[in-house]
């Protein structure tokens, strides 16, 4: 107890006893009954504390009344100017009404346009006063809770938490725990005020400006420490584990002892309380980054990666990494015990770290799949560092080349088996895809090809590799003349338009070369599919696969030309030929369309056109990705069935010249006995000079339809039937034949000896022979029928419709039944 006869003895530079108020006197009292408590360590810390607490309480309250005195002031203020303002209008409108000139005089109107606004403008002044004012004093509060948490936790010192004293360790760390989360909390709460006034206020760009400058300072001196935390709380739990001696690479790795799994209660509890102040600062970054972006800018999709889960992984690379140099020129080592360590931990890692990252309320967040993005980035940062750029130097020397290309492509069949597996692994006991990646395609930190995305030099070299690769492999199945036979197990089918409805595989009669080549053009597909970015994904397909379909393509072009087609049909050995290559380009029309339907391909169509803004809107709108293949070989196909069908129409041209030509066979007359037999037998009734011609043009059908795949049949035989139609119909108009009955019905018997050829093709094929029918149909007509018509020049186009006839013209027909006539 202190008391005043003590006065007279105080320290120097201490205020007398008698100067002080009772307040203090009962203070002191309280904290130092004898003279030894001066001297008591625990004393000062009681003391200290409690001075700090009644300094802080002191602040708040101080704060909190100012901050209502404030807005109390600028309410008042503002509901004065509000009286003020509606007293000046009552009064104005007093005077309005007592104002003889009424509503329509010059002041009012003065009032309505000019003071109106003003006085509106102005209250809209000091009302965004009042909201500057209320959030720059809100913000105040948070920043300066901020800056006294952050501060506390900045003052403990790193490592403290493994005093030899455990109880004071334990509540100095339970203190610098909270107050991270309090210093967290405030963070939070600014950036909720912060968001708020981008989105009402965005024109208040300095007071932005200078909270975020006070926050970053605070979040650039708290990051460093709070990582140099959990850093020393992993090597308290004896993270990373010691990896075991190798021998002969990773193979005889035992299983990895897993400090996270091992870990005691107390320890347990400081790393959940440390990773989930960590997740909270991260996620507070991401918010910040996000608001500073202010959506101006769509965030990419891939996963970002978690602070703490990088803290594990880091020091784990670094003794990784010291094998995977000595590895270099074995790399499949490198991918095994990259393989070998996640696996190991992944399950130890999904049991501890999910529940504190569901406890920190991270959503759509996997502690498994972070696991594995963390590890796969790390491998591929090494690659990126150590090994491309070794073969891409490699690459350029000359003499280096064939070694650089079996370990550029020994590589990439590591890195693609080794993204299977550890996609594998993510999934695992997982029975669906995130539904952020349904259509983004694999995550850009799940492949060790995300490499090529930020070196497309490296990926030019690629593909480049593959095209060579895949062209060997062509080459020598292009030197096998086997491969261009067509293969002898395709099912005959009876060639109608039904048996198209439904196409097999073997329909398409393609050699064997075709289904070679596109199984190599597929491997090539297939091998950048996990590349995550779906635009430079359709570039490596355009620079290897596309350009090695160009090359076939070519290589198809050359070989039709080389092969001479023969109008006779004896051999028929490049009439089977040329059917081969035409099946090679239907069959690559049709599984290039086919490809170009699934999704992946209609993506990178999407990014190629989002990316080339200068494509024209058809083209984007009826264009696949292999649409310019497609194109050209559809072309080809068709230039050549056009040439077949020339030639079998020139064929059929040559060898009926003189049936044609020779109008004896039409204008000669038999009697009545012949013209009965002829009706009967059809066979015996084909004129001779035309039987050839017939026999020619039933060869070529015959050796097209067991040689051509169905489709092209189907056209192929329809277009030579119209031009036959064509040329005979026309034919015959011009040679101005003078049918009598005997050659009316000749002509009909050789007619439906040409059509009975096609019979096989279709169940009615006189319906593409309709200028033949209708000659028939008019060299049949009636004598009667024949004078009304000729004596109708004018109402000809009705009569013609009347009579079925729709494919001659007027003159034609006219012709026709002329000659017709004077013949009868």
């Amino acid at each position: 107890m202190v008391s005043p006869s003590s006065s007279s003895s105080h320290e120097p530079g201490l205020p007398s006893i008698t100067d002080l108020t009772p307040q203090h006197r009962a203070f002191l009292d309280q904290h130092f009954k004898t003279r030894q408590d001066l001297s008591l360590e625990s004393t000062h810390r009681v003391l200290s504390s409690s001075l700090t607490q009644q300094c802080s309480h002191l602040e708040s309250h101080l704060l909190n009344r100012l901050t209502k005195r404030t807005v109390s002031w600028i309410s008042r203020s503002f509901n004065a100017t509000s009286s003020f303002h509606q007293l000046t209008l009552s009064l104005q409108n007093l005077s309005l009404r007592t104002s003889p000139h009424g509503v329509g005089s010059k002041s009012f109107r003065w009032v309505l346009n000019e003071e109106l606004p003003r006085l509106a403008k102005e209250m809209n002044r000091i009302d965004s006063l009042r909201s500057y004012l209320e959030t720059a004093l809100q913000l105040e509060a948070l920043v300066g809770d901020l800056e006294d948490a952050a501060l506390f936790v900045m003052a403990c010192l790193t490592g403290s938490k493994f005093s030899s004293k455990p109880s004071i360790s334990s509540i100095s760390e339970e203190r610098k725990h909270d107050n991270l989360l309090q210093a967290i909390k405030a963070m939070n709460g600014i950036e909720e005020v912060l968001i708020t006034v981008v989105k009402l206020h965005p024109r208040w760009h300095c007071l932005l400006r200078s909270v975020d400058v006070r926050a970053d300072k605070i979040l650039a001196a708290l990051r460093p420490q709070v990582f140099a935390d959990h850093r020393a709380l992993l090597v308290s739990l004896g993270w990373p584990p010691k990896l075991l001696s190798l021998k002969n690479g990773c193979e005889q790795i035992a299983g990895l002892p897993n400090p996270l799994v091992l870990m005691h209660e107390d320890k347990r509890r400081n790393y959940s309380r440390s990773f989930i102040a960590l997740c909270a600062l991260q996620h507070l970054q991401n918010r910040r980054e996000e608001r500073q972006l202010n959506n101006l800018t769509k965030r990419e999709k891939h996963n970002t990666q978690l602070w703490a889960i990088s803290e594990l992984v880091s020091p784990m690379a670094s003794r990784m990494e010291y094998h995977f140099a000595k590895w270099t020129e074995q790399p499949e080592y490198m991918f095994a015990l990259a393989y070998k360590v996640t696996s190991d931990f992944i399950v130890g890692v999904d049991d501890v770290l999910q529940p504190l990252i569901d406890k920190a309320r991270l959503i759509s967040c996997s502690a498994k799949e972070a696991w594995v993005s963390a590890m796969v980035q790390m491998l591929s940062g090494f690659l990126e560092k150590k090994v491309f750029p070794l073969l891409a130097e490699r690459y350029q020397v000359k003499h280096l080349k064939p070694d650089v290309l079996s370990s550029w492509l020994h590589l990439i069949d590591l890195i693609i088996a080794f993204d299977k597996k550890m996609q594998s692994l993510v999934n695992l006991d997982t029975c669906f895809l995130p539904e952020s990646e349904s259509f983004e395609g694999p995550s850009s930190s799940m492949s060790v090809l995300s490499i090529f995305c930020d070196r497309q030099d490296w990926l030019k070299i690629w593909a480049k590799i593959e095209f060579k690769n895949a062209w060997k492999k062509l080459n020598t199945e292009l030197k096998e003349e086997r491969a261009w036979v067509i293969c002898s197990n395709s099912k005959p089918g009876l060639g109608t338009d039904q048996e198209y409805v439904f196409p097999n595989i073997e329909d398409h009669k393609a050699p064997p070369i075709a289904k070679s080549f596109l199984k190599i053009i597929w491997e090539i597909i297939e091998r950048c599919q996990t590349m995550p970015s779906i635009l430079l994904r359709a570039q490596f397909i355009r620079s290897a696969a596309g350009r090695l379909i160009w090359y076939f393509m070519k290589i198809l072009l050359f070989r039709f030309k080389g092969n001479e087609l023969c109008p006779d049909i004896s051999d028929g050995v490049s009439v089977i030929k040329a059917c081969g290559f035409i099946n090679t380009a239907r069959y690559m029309w049709v599984k290039l369309q086919e490809w170009s339907d699934a999704v992946d391909f209609l993506e990178m169509k999407i990014a190629e056109n989002d990316s080339t803004k200068l494509i024209q809107d058809d083209i984007m709108d009826s264009g696949c990705f292999f649409y310019e293949e497609i194109k050209s070989l559809s072309e080809m196909e068709t230039n050549w069935l056009m040439e077949i069908m020339s030639i079998v129409l020139r064929e059929f041209e040559t060898l009926s010249w003189d049936y044609i030509q020779n109008k004896e066979n039409f204008e000669e007359g038999q009697d009545d006995t012949n013209l009965v037999a002829v009706r009967e037998d059809v066979d015996l009734a084909v004129s001779n000079d035309f039987i050839e011609a017939l026999d020619n043009l039933k060869s070529w059908l015959r050796i097209v339809k067991i040689n051509l795949n169905t489709k092209d049949f189907i056209d192929l035989w329809r277009s030579i039937a119209e031009g036959l139609d064509h040329y005979i119909s026309c034919s015959i108009v011009k040679n101005e034949i003078r049918f009598t009955k005997m050659g009316i019905n000749q002509f009909e018997v050789d007619m439906h000896a040409m059509i009975f050829i096609f019979q096989p093709f279709c169940a009615r094929p006189q319906a593409f022979f309709p200028c033949i029918n209708e000659i028939i149909k008019l060299l049949k007509l009636k004598k009667e029928e024949v004078k009304v018509f000729l004596s109708n020049d004018e109402n000809g186009s009705k009569c013609l419709h009347l009579y079925g006839i729709s494919h001659l013209s007027v003159d034609q027909v006219l012709q026709v039944l002329t000659y017709r006539n004077r013949a009868t």
